[in-house]
């Protein structure tokens, strides 16, 4: 019996995993760019998600329109989110500018709960809910969708950052900023164009996720708990590691709920979390940082 729920279980923790790595690499570019934690990411993930909605169901727009429209918004967001406090807070400590993200996430779900109310809102999930089978598990479509658009994403954005001039210019901001800047890279545009793609990876999640779920305007709060969990357990600011922990993330989380309790399901992150923190601080992934006194 156990042994014919594997399949299932594996392909509910590779679909949600999908999901936290998308989260987590949005991470992980805001803090290599700025080397601060953007607290405001899983509010990128609801504000994508509702804004389609908005246009799907509110306007009839076609999903896939409302779907780049929001895209598009949630990236002018993440633009003015950097250009904006934290921009005019260049100088302050990296303890502000983190405040300055968890206040921009407050003022971000606020307006969400006044723009679309307190309830849950759903999209229809494309191929509709009919079952098909896949590693004798049972999937709707919305499920192959997600992991194929985010195979699609992972390898494009791989491309971009190992074979575009742009995407090794953020490599080197993140790497070194002084160094970058020296050698004529302008680093705070590619500062402003890391908040931007940070915006849309985080928009497409929402979008993705939300067929099979739900979304509210407070949301995007676990689910940027768990992206920030993902981008812990690979190791915070390897992109890699961000893909390789938003996986194995979601595969704890779908056994631990199936094979000890869905109640439980939430808790999977913060435990990881926790154990990561007190075993391997720099992640799996991560390297030892030490730093001249």
């Amino acid at each position: 019996m156990i042994a014919e729920q594997l399949p299932q279980y594996f392909v509910s923790g590779i679909t949600a995993g999908s999901i936290y790595a998308l989260i987590a690499l949005g991470f992980c570019l805001i803090h290599n760019a700025t080397r601060i934690v953007n607290f405001a990411q899983g509010e990128f993930v609801m504000l994508g998600a509702l804004t389609t909605i908005s246009f799907v169901s509110d306007l009839g727009f076609p999903i896939w329109l409302g779907a780049i429209l929001s895209v598009f918004i949630v990236t002018a967001v993440g633009l003015l989110l950097e250009k904006g406090p934290i921009r005019h807070s260049k100088d302050a400590s990296p303890l502000t500018l983190v405040m300055i993200t968890v206040g921009a996430s407050i003022a971000i779900q606020g307006s969400g709960m006044v723009i679309w109310g307190k309830d849950a809102h759903t999209l229809p999930p494309i191929g509709g809910y009919h079952y098909i089978r896949v590693l004798n598990a049972s999937v709707i479509p919305q499920t192959i969708v997600i992991v194929a658009v985010v195979t699609v994403l992972l390898l494009l954005l791989y491309f971009f950052f190992h074979r575009t001039m742009v995407g090794k210019a953020i490599r080197a901001v993140s790497e070194n900023s002084e160094g970058a800047a020296l050698i004529g890279i302008p680093v705070r545009a590619l500062v402003t164009a890391s908040f931007g793609l940070s915006g849309a990876i985080g928009a497409i999640a929402g979008i993705l996720v939300t067929p099979l779920t739900t979304m509210s305007y407070q949301s995007g709060l676990m689910l940027g708990l768990k992206g920030f969990a993902a981008a812990i357990l690979g190791g915070f600011g390897s992109f890699p590691g961000a893909v390789f922990g938003g996986f194995l993330l979601g595969l704890m989380e779908s056994f631990g709920a199936g094979f000890v309790s869905s109640t439980y399901k939430d808790a999977v992150a913060f435990l990881v979390l926790l154990a990561i923190l007190f075993c391997r601080p720099q992640g799996l992934f991560g390297k030892v940082q030490v730093r001249r006194v």
